[in-house]
């Protein structure tokens, strides 16, 4: 007797399986929307809440992406609270709490008084909100993307995967949308005085939209079977290090190249632009739109292909590229239109070789009891290591006159992750998900 067919997606991922990937995807877009309106928005309120030195209109921006770096050292504590929270508890209810604290967060920052009207009180306020959400996304990258690999069939999980970034890129897209219609629509005066609070405050709401939709998910069936024989309960916090040392150690190597390259090329490139050759503000946060949207494309794509070819491949063509790309393509810059988008297409093509497969790779190192904290607190760390200070070295170079050191930094990190890629790696999209 014939069986109907599944209905699916154009992907071919069943509407049942469409159901959990909305889940984890929606709360994931109002993370990083909060996330990276903050990048996008700096150049504007950094005068607002830090005082300028005398001589140096550079020193707001690089207090605000000092804060910033502060920020992501909380990754690390999420990853691994949120992380244990989830291998004990379930993916649903750490990605519940993940997402009230981003919403909390961003409405910190959307009533962050001046420092005109409230002196230092206002950094400590800033600080503050950065500290919350860098606490959410550690957490929300060790259990979203657990939650999207372990709800993938067999053969699936880089397309599964590469859903991480689809939503985290649309979530930048709408900053960095609203952001540039703010800044097309209203006088830099008036974005500076109150315009860069709105987008803040937009995300502190739709983060409600996020909180309801997610209480609708599934647990996984595989976290669920656990929780239910009280399994979860066993993990130590440190568990996943002390028994897999080099999974830990692995995943740091993998992510130091992405990190520094995924920073650079989706958040702080418009801002690379305008300190180094005076690029229009409103002009580079459009640029930036347009090709967060061919990269948000590219990640189901690279993610399928990964399904075919493996992750060993796909992570060795980035690491190459990276470390040859970034000195002649960053020293292409001008302050031509044409000039920036090209820079970040170009970039952005290979740098999805490794996000589209970022989230399988780091949860087929582990097994079920210990994924969560095992994925996210090693990779949360090197992310503010390498990926939160981007900026901020970059910003530092310029203010120091040796802004040409910045592209030989990246390619140097880049070498470290391609020896691990070809020395140390095994290839897992066969292996079964233990």
């Amino acid at each position: 007797m014939a069986t109907s067919p599944v209905a699916s997606s154009p992907l071919g991922i069943p509407k049942s399986r469409v159901r959990q990937l909305m889940a984890a995807s929606i709360g994931n877009v109002v993370e990083w929307y909060d996330w990276y309106a903050y990048t996008f928005l700096a150049t504007y309120f950094s005068a607002q809440v830090f005082p300028e030195t005398a001589g140096n209109s550079l020193v707001p921006l690089l207090s605000a992406y000092g804060v910033f770096a502060v920020g992501f050292f909380m990754r690390p504590l999420g990853g691994l609270l949120v992380g244990a929270f989830a291998d004990r508890f379930g993916r649903k209810a750490a990605m519940t709490f993940t997402i009230v604290l981003m919403g909390v967060g961003s409405l910190l920052l959307a009533v962050t008084p001046t420092y005109e009207a409230a002196g230092l009180l206002s950094p400590i306020i800033l600080t503050l909100a950065r500290l919350v959400q860098g606490l959410s996304v550690g957490g929300e990258f060790a259990a979203a993307t657990t939650f999207l690999v372990e709800s993938a069939p067999s053969g699936r999980r880089g397309l599964y995967s590469s859903f991480q970034y689809v939503s985290t890129t649309i979530g930048q897209l709408v900053a960095s949308g609203l952001a540039a219609l703010l800044a097309s629509g209203l006088a830099e005066t008036d974005m500076t005085s109150y315009g860069w609070r709105i987008p803040f405050l937009v995300g502190a709401l739709i983060s409600l939209v996020g909180l309801w939709i997610r209480k609708g998910a599934d647990e996984t069936s595989a976290v669920a079977e656990e929780i239910q024989r009280g399994e979860a309960q066993r993990p130590r916090l440190f568990e996943f290090l002390l028994s897999y040392p080099k999974a830990a150690a692995t995943i740091v190597g993998i992510t130091i190249a992405g990190t520094v390259a995924y920073y650079t090329w989706t958040s702080f490139l418009p801002t690379y632009a305008q300190i180094t050759v005076d690029f229009d503000k409103a002009d580079s946060l459009t640029v930036g739109t347009i090709s967060l949207f061919v990269f948000m494309v590219l990640q189901p794509l690279l993610g399928m292909l990964s399904d075919r070819v493996g992750r060993r491949p796909m992570l060795i063509a980035f690491g190459v590229a990276f470390v040859v790309l970034p000195v002649p393509l960053l020293n292409l810059l001008s302050d031509s239109f044409a000039s920036l988008l090209v820079v970040q297409l170009v970039g952005m093509l290979f740098l999805g070789c490794f996000t589209s497969i970022s989230a399988a790779v780091n949860s087929e190192l582990f097994p079920t009891r210990v994924r969560a904290a095992g994925a996210g607190f090693p990779y949360s760390l090197t992310v503010a290591l390498f990926g939160g200070t981007a900026p901020l070295i970059g910003t530092a170079l310029k203010d120091a006159g040796n802004v040409g050191v910045f592209p030989y930094y990246m390619s140097a990190l880049a070498l470290i992750s391609t020896l691990v890629y070809i020395f140390v790696l095994k290839e897992t999209k066969d292996d079964p998900l233990s």
